[in-house]
């Protein structure tokens, strides 16, 4: 029965309770509910707005007990909002219920608004500001502008449009648009309000220029050129340069510096001709881009890349190739170095053999019927505008053997070798062998012959020992081009024949000169000498005087006056002395009066004057003296000089300034005087200075010793002056020494003259040069006997 009414009690009693029954809840806060039950529940439970039982998750927990149930929301959001209940079961399955209202609402946020935010130049700018808020927030916009904030409208900012998202839209932004713009968002029913400042940045496209185009360069000259590109643009451009679709990287090539003012330079160091193109210059910012290209053309000196020497074949045809390359392409031109002669495209020589052909860099030189003439140095040249390359080669000619030498005949005589020359040109060199009588000569000869071989000539030395050896002898020289021969006789030699045409020319007292022709023939040996025999008509001694060399004129000599002489001549070759010449007479001449002397003058030093005396034909007998007569042009009377005969000058003095004279000069000899010689001479005007005359009359040596005294004289005066100004030099030391070895007697020696006594006051002075006494000064005596006294000064010490 109590326990029916405890049952029956809890009936009338039970029920369930939530904590709050309506609660707004802003979005993203957190809350929790308890749902409180009276009695004993078998179940208790919490269902959503949608009517779906709650389980607990991470966002949404439950956490229920015996009596009661906590239902907690974390980051609420607005789909949370509804009416949630809370139902309990008992153990007969009755159900209660209580409920409870969640509104929700959004408060002011804004969500991710950046800043800065950045735009295009001249582009429709958009400044979002994102912001949320339940009921809807309104939102207006204001520009920040120091410490000032004015609010945009459309009145006053046509350019300027608040959107349906709240963003702030800006037509056509433009640098002056860049500033602090503030977003400010309110809810009236809330009294909600709050902002943010937002940066904006506009951003300008890279402007771009060159302050030039391009750019010439030579290469392999260590040239350097510099491109340089001028940006502007916000941000600051990055400028990179670019070379053939890749970014060039500083290296020691390239040289890559940014300047203030925008400017950006590329440097390209020791240009070769690879380098030559088009570089580009690009500017990059978050705007934009842009590049500008440039081209650097690289022009190349001249270079000869193929020339090679050339060897032809006397008589065919030789072609010789010049390649060149350069930038622009040389033009190219051949000069033949023998003669100087210049050739160009197109061009042919005078006899046509010679055509010069080319293009693209490319010559070809050709030369028909190849001569020997052609041999030598040919000089290509590559020329353009910028410079140019020169290269030379050399035409080598084969031929056949050539005999250098006409004369094929040679002369001996038994027991005399001779050599007979072989001598040939050929290209290559000739092998040369000697026949005789169709028999080959080694080249180790025989008993009476040798071979001799050298620089392209063959030598045979024959000794001839019989009449056999004389004969034909063939010489043959081959090379590969082809083979010659050549025939020589050695004939038998003989003396030469006698000299003709003997004449006597210039004959004087004592000399004659015997002038002569040739003989006819030789005998086969080149004539040596000649041999003039002469002798005094009636006598047997014949007298030889030998020529000089093969000359034909000999000067006899030694002769007597007024006497007959017979000559003769005969020539002398290697084998020996021909026949003599007819012999001829004539007579010298009888001795006579010498002829008259030859006279130059010259004057000489102060009052003389210097007649030279030249002799002429002394008549056969030396001249004993001149007589030399002189006198003024207004005297009558002569002076008279004799001057020996084997003297070449007379010296006339004294003689008078400014005055004429007459000479009279004549030779004599034993048989007596020549006819006179007259000349005359003029004395100038006495001068004031005779510089000359000091040391007219002397040589080298006194001169450099008057200089050696003048010298010595200078030292001495400045030894003195040092002496007695400086208390320095020879003269002082040797004082100083004789002073320390006469210290002892010095109080014995006499004193000079008061008058003759010298006194110097000189300060002391240290080692410093700092003065010891001063002012005071010490007095210096100097005594006859050189010693030296000091006295300090009484009034000072």
């Amino acid at each position: 029965l109590l326990l029916n009414l405890l049952r029956l009690l809890s009936l009338l009693f039970a029920g369930v309770s939530i904590s709050l029954n309506k609660v707004e809840l802003s979005v993203g806060e957190s809350k929790f509910f308890k749902c409180t039950v009276i009695g004993e529940p078998v179940k208790l439970e919490w269902f959503n707005p949608q009517g779906e039982r709650i389980v607990s998750s991470q966002r949404v927990a439950l956490h229920t007990g015996e009596d009661s149930s906590r239902l907690t929301i974390y980051n609420a959001v607005v789909e949370d909002a509804g009416i949630y209940r809370c139902q309990t079961t008992d153990a007969q399955g009755q159900t209660q219920e209580a409920t409870m209202v969640l509104e929700m609402y959004q408060k002011l946020t804004f969500r991710d608004v950046r800043s800065p935010q950045e735009f295009r130049h001249g582009e429709a700018a958009e400044v979002v500001c994102d912001v949320i808020a339940s009921p809807a927030p309104a939102v207006s916009w204001f520009y920040q502008k120091g410490f000032k904030s004015m609010e945009i409208t459309e009145e006053h900012y046509s350019r300027f449009q608040v959107l349906p998202n709240n963003n702030l839209q800006i037509h056509k932004v433009t640098k002056a648009d860049e500033g602090v713009y503030r977003c400010e968002a309110r809810v009236e029913a809330r009294g909600e309000i709050d902002f943010v400042d937002i940066e904006v940045v506009v951003n300008v496209p890279p402007v771009l220029s060159v302050l030039q185009q391009s750019f010439n360069a030579t290469a392999d000259y260590q040239e350097s050129v510099t491109f340089t590109c001028v940006t502007s643009g916000s941000p600051d451009p990055e400028v990179t340069w670019h070379r053939k679709g890749h970014q060039l990287e500083r290296s020691e090539q390239f040289v890559l510096n940014t300047m203030e003012g925008g400017r950006s330079t590329l440097t390209i160091r020791n240009i070769i001709q690879g380098d030559e193109g088009g570089y580009t210059c690009r500017a990059t910012n978050k705007a934009g881009a842009e590049e500008r290209e440039l081209f650097l053309k690289v022009f190349v000196q001249p270079h000869i890349t193929q020339l090679r020497n050339v060897t032809a074949v006397e008589g065919s045809a030789a072609m010789i190739s010049c390649v060149a390359e350069g930038e622009p392409l040389p033009e190219i031109s051949w000069r033949r170095a023998n003669d100087g002669r210049s050739f160009t495209d197109g061009d042919k020589s005078q006899d046509g053999r010679m055509d010069v052909r080319g293009r693209h860099g490319k010559s070809m030189l050709t030369i028909s019927g190849v001569k020997l003439t052609d041999l030598g140095r040919f000089d290509c040249e590559a020329l353009s505008r910028i410079g140019g390359h020169q290269k030379s080669m050399f035409l080598d000619i084969e031929y056949m053997p050539k005999f250098q030498t006409n004369q094929t005949i040679f002369y001996s005589w038994e027991g005399n070798p001779v050599n007979i020359s072989c001598d040939v040109k050929s290209n290559p060199p000739a092998t040369m062998l000697w026949r005789r009588e169709r028999l080959t000569i080694s080249a180790e000869g025989t008993a009476n012959t040798r071979v001799h071989t050298i620089d392209g000539k063959s030598l045979l030395e024959v000794t001839p020992v019989s009449d056999r050896d004389f004969g034909r002898y063939n010489c043959t020289a081959r090379n590969n081009i082809g083979a010659k021969y050549q025939e020589f006789i050695l004939a038998q030699a003989d003396v030469p024949s006698n000299p003709y045409s003997v004449r006597l020319s210039a004959v004087s007292q004592r000399t004659a000169t015997v002038t002569f022709m040739k003989p006819d023939s030789h005998g086969g040996v080149p004539i040596g000498h000649y041999l003039v025999n002469y002798k005094e008509v009636g006598s047997q001694d014949w007298r030889d005087v030998k020529s000089h060399g093969i000359q034909t004129i000999v000067l006899l000599t030694g002769l007597e006056p007024n006497t007959t002489y017979e000559v003769r001549v005969a020539a002398v070759n290697g084998k020996g002395q021909g026949e003599f010449s007819h012999t001829e007479s004539f007579q010298t001449l009888p001795i006579r009066e010498p002829s008259p002397p030859a006279v130059h003058g010259q004057r000489g030093m102060g009052k003389a004057y210097r007649l030279g005396l030249v002799k002429q034909d002394d008549g056969g007998m030396p001249i004993v003296e001149y007589i030399v007569k002189y006198k003024t042009d207004k005297e009558e009377q002569w002076m008279t000089k004799l001057v020996s005969g084997q003297q070449d000058f007379a010296l006339l003095q004294p003689l008078q300034w400014n005055t004429r004279y007459e000479v009279e000069i004549t030779a004599r000899n034993v048989k007596g005087l020549s006819e006179p010689t007259f000349y005359q001479f003029f004395m100038p005007q006495k001068p004031d200075i005779i510089a000359d005359s000091l040391f007219s009359g002397l040589g080298l040596g006194p001169v450099v010793g008057l200089g050696l005294v003048g010298l010595l004289l200078v030292i001495v005066v400045v030894d003195v002056s040092c002496y007695f100004l400086r208390q320095c030099g020879l003269l002082m030391c040797i004082t100083r020494k004789l002073c320390s070895k006469k210290t002892a007697t010095s109080g014995k020696s006499k004193e000079m003259e008061e008058g003759k006594a010298a006194y110097l006051k000189l300060p002391l002075k240290e080692e410093n040069g700092k003065e010891t006494l001063k002012p005071d000064m010490i007095e210096i005596k100097v005594h006859s006997d050189n010693s030296i006294h000091t006295k300090q000064d009484d009034s000072k010490a």
